[in-house]
């Protein structure tokens, strides 16, 4: 059974500072973009978690719902539903979103087809999810996409896709998963090692500084092969 008011994502506030930053700078800079261009009247959210996008998004909406497996811990969750299983009719919707979720649907088809018919004609479906993550939520992470993987099932269910945007290339991938590597190890280190350890790498500015430096390398050389993650955007 999956556990009830789920920690989940409450900011877009996440700065140089932040372990997840190289995940969620171009991450939400392609996002916000999306919302910009093709978010308008009723929305739904599939797996609206805390709603974290709420604020930025209802400068161009008239309505915001949203459903999730479980509630939130912020308990923002309007419809406690499976992701393929909405009880909501046909056509309600101008604008579905569907953000970081999608990994964690065993019936990610389902989730797909879901959105496809609960829009109106010419309605935009903007679908999330990631390439590269380590586990997480589990058991319930289920699937990694690439960007072919995303318009197969789009297409399948009907929608033609749009726009896609690759949110950062090869070297944000591997400062984020040196991050990943790096913080459960530097931690753990116990004893005079560990605090001389420690004390160097904050020397050198710590996760800013790696941060900044794949970035630096991300903009340089870039490369969307080796992508952290995908925003889809898709019509019906």
């Amino acid at each position: 059974m999956r556990e009830t008011n789920l920690e989940r994502l409450k900011t877009t506030d996440i700065n140089v500072n932040h372990i997840w930053y190289l995940h969620y700078k171009p991450y939400h800079e392609d996002l916000f973009e999306a919302f910009k261009l093709y978010a308008k009247g009723r929305l739904f959210d599939i797996g609206c978690g805390n709603k974290p996008y709420k604020n930025i998004l209802e400068q161009y909406i008239t309505d915001y719902k949203g459903c999730d497996i479980i509630q939130s811990s912020e308990e923002l969750v309007d419809i406690i539903c499976h992701a393929n299983q909405i009880p909501l009719e046909d056509g309600t919707f101008d604008t579905i979103i569907s953000t970081q979720t999608i990994e964690h649907v065993e019936d990610h088809q389902g989730l797909v087809n879901e959105a496809y018919r609960l829009l109106v004609k010419d309605g935009h479906f903007i679908l999330s999810g990631p390439m590269y993550w380590p586990l997480h939520e589990e058991p319930y992470d289920f699937f990694r996409f690439t960007k072919h993987g995303l318009v197969y099932i789009l297409e399948k269910a009907g929608f033609k896709v749009v726009k896609v945007f690759s949110n950062g290339g090869k070297w944000s991938v591997v400062g984020q998963s040196f991050l990943h590597a790096l913080h459960p190890q530097i931690n753990s280190i116990k004893g005079i090692k560990g605090k001389i350890i420690r004390t160097l790498y904050k020397s050198i500015g710590g996760i800013k500084t790696v941060n900044r430096f794949f970035l630096y390398l991300d903009n340089i050389y870039r490369d969307d092969s080796n992508t952290m993650n995908y925003v889809i955007v898709a019509i019906k």
